[in-house]
């Protein structure tokens, strides 16, 4: 088996490796852009098995999808738990490497759970429409004080039709009336994707057992809350907070 240490960067990799069963050793920097990296992985020996061990960072789906085609292991390592295992403190990415590679030999790697594919993608359904939500949200609060700098004090009511109207009917200065404008087209569009992107975590929630029977329950303004995303949320690898319910609004 070929063990490989590697300290992973965004742009680049510093590698220490060892190979059990002939004795060989080394170590290597390659850079991502040019792709140096995949073409090494790509031209390891076919029939070795090669596990490769790394800190747990951003920005390495790249490389993880690469080594799941290669059908070479990877173990994703506790980056807090690797340091404390570090005797020396001086720190660069040689001795990164060589410390990632020590660990593994000696079957001391703090390894960490890695959710699927499928669970990222899911994950990201669910941050995404988080994010558009929080997006509307700041597009309503602007409309909100410009109406309440006109005297008109709805509070929920302005989403209504009738509200609508009124703040469509109120007479601004030019640079006012512009931003009203585009604000209510960005709250146009947003309203038909988070509609989309609700329905998907249904479907999604509908799929997990521990789902079933949670339904989204309507809240104040265009909001909707959602428990079933308490149930969701463990499956795709989110921890649930304190202020939970607050983040689906």
């Amino acid at each position: 088996m070929l063990i490989i240490g590697c300290d992973y960067h965004p742009s680049v990799q510093q590698i220490a490796w060892v190979d059990r069963e002939t004795g060989e050793c080394g170590e290597r920097r390659l850079t991502h852009s040019g792709g140096e990296a995949e073409q090494f992985y790509r031209e390891l020996k076919k029939g070795i098995s090669v596990r490769v061990g790394m800190e747990a960072t951003g920005h390495s789906r790249w490389f993880e999808r690469l080594l799941a085609e290669l059908n070479h292991e990877l173990w994703v390592g506790d980056p807090a738990q690797i340091g404390a295992k570090r005797v020396r403190k001086q720190k660069n990415d040689r001795r990164d490497a060589e410390h990632l590679l020590k660990l593994m030999l000696e079957n001391n790697f703090p390894r960490m759970w890695v959710p699927t594919p499928e669970n990222r993608d899911v994950r990201q359904l669910v941050l995404h429409r988080h994010r558009l939500v929080g997006m509307r949200t700041r597009v309503m609060n602007q409309l909100q004080a410009i109406a309440l700098n006109e005297g008109v004090r709805r509070k929920r009511g302005l989403w209504t039709e009738k509200g609508r109207a009124q703040l469509e009917s109120l007479r601004l200065p030019p640079w006012t009336t512009r931003c009203r404008q585009e604000l209510l087209e960005l709250l146009d569009r947003f309203d038909p994707s988070i509609d989309q992107l609700s329905q998907a975590i249904e479907q999604e929630a509908a799929r997990v057992p521990m789902c079933n029977g949670c339904k989204p329950i309507p809240a104040w303004g265009r909001s909707r809350r959602w428990p079933l995303c308490w149930s969701l949320a463990p499956r795709v690898g989110l921890v649930a907070a304190n202020r939970w319910p607050a983040i689906w609004d």
